[in-house]
């Protein structure tokens, strides 16, 4: 690990004129953290929030030592409740006791971000206060098979799902302005996939993401690391999944209604208009609040779902006449497949447009 040197004092002014504070979870660390504290008490932050995840008595003499550095507060959780509680608990403690706080910048406790790295992503936050600024890794020198693609598949989905054009979304080391973290207290995650919803909250309500390149560091194996890759995964996955799930469970609920509509009626336009009006009856409810986390006022959001939904209906309406008087398909086949051609396109609409906050408000009250 580096030491602090004398010419980080002014970055240690930058940071120290915006009241920023340090969040470690620690889960049954190594004597390393006690190195990576040690380092991060130089004058800037003002205060050092350790929290100890249920990590046992046996890991007590750790946490002993890193007590008594100054500015440094340890929390103790009696039994392990998950990276994404320990982060919750240290944002609380942060919130409730220092007023005047900017931001938090969360490290990992297993020796895989050096103090400089800290200090720069600390640095960079002051510059924009309003940002979440992630530690970008950059993946060279050795790195484990399980971290290379974890990453490499998650940051391809969040580019699909999400719109995040990110290089290293899994990093434990960000700067998270204040309003970010009174958001993220009332998300029920409590594992890793905390730290996944965390970009996903600020996609939707417009907060700035800033990568600051740090370096990549892993030990053979890296035997200090918690993640679990099934467990942990299917968790971040899941997450992601929910995009699709409900629009997916919408376009069931439309084609239902539609081909009973039809069946009934024989009328395209009018079985169209009246399955989707049941669509977006469910849609805009669900999306809104489990989908896109739209904290926008309805006189912002549902015109533009209305109109979005005004457009969809006409556009597939002239697409399935189309195929069914053009190139001779059938109702039904016709309905499925320009509704599946559409399905992207009105996802990505939806989440740049319709329910993203938009830049001018970006600001997090």
């Amino acid at each position: 690990m580096t030491t602090i040197s004398a010419a980080r004092y002014d970055d240690a002014a930058a940071i120290a004129a915006i009241s920023v504070a340090v969040l470690i979870p620690a889960y049954q660390p190594g004597p390393e953290l006690v190195e990576v504290v040690r380092c991060l008490t130089e004058p800037g932050f003002i205060a050092i929030v350790v929290i100890d995840d249920g990590s046992g008595p046996e890991y007590a003499e750790i946490f002993e030592q890193i007590r008594q550095f100054e500015r440094v507060r340890v929390i103790r959780h009696a039994v392990n409740l998950g990276k994404g509680a320990a982060l919750k608990t240290g944002m609380n403690y942060a919130l409730v006791e220092y007023p005047r706080l900017a931001g938090i910048v969360t490290a990992d406790a297993d020796g895989q971000h050096e103090p400089a790295d800290v200090w720069r992503v600390a640095r960079r936050f002051a510059e924009s206060p309003e940002a979440l600024v992630l530690g970008a890794r950059t993946f060279s020198g050795y790195v484990p098979l399980r971290s290379r693609v974890g990453n490499w598949i998650t940051r391809g989905v969040m580019r699909l799902v999400v719109g995040h054009r990110l290089s290293d979304t899994q990093t434990g080391l960000r700067a998270i302005p204040c309003g970010l973290m009174e958001r993220m207290l009332s998300v029920p995650a409590s594992g890793y996939e905390f730290e996944l919803e965390m970009l996903i909250a600020a996609k939707h309500l417009g907060v700035e993401v800033i990568e600051e390149p740090i370096q990549t560091i892993y030990g053979e194996g890296n035997p200090t690391s918690h993640f679990e890759p099934l467990r942990d995964s299917m968790r971040i996955y899941f997450v992601l999944l929910r995009f699709g799930f409900i629009s997916m469970l919408t376009a069931s609920l439309d084609n239902l209604a539609f081909y009973i509509f039809f069946r009934a009626t024989g009328v395209v336009a009018g079985s169209l208009f009246g399955a989707r009006l049941l669509a977006v009856a469910f849609n805009y409810s669900a999306v809104r609040k489990a989908v896109f986390l739209s904290k926008e006022q309805h006189r912002i959001v549902l015109p533009r779902y209305l109109l979005l939904a005004a457009a969809n209906v006409c556009l597939s309406y002239a697409l399935i006449a189309f195929l069914t008087g053009v190139v001779s398909f059938r109702v039904i086949p016709a309905k499925i497949s320009v509704e599946t051609f559409l399905f992207i396109a009105n996802f990505a609409i939806q989440r740049d447009f319709v329910f993203a906050r938009r830049a001018d408000r970006a600001k997090i009250k």
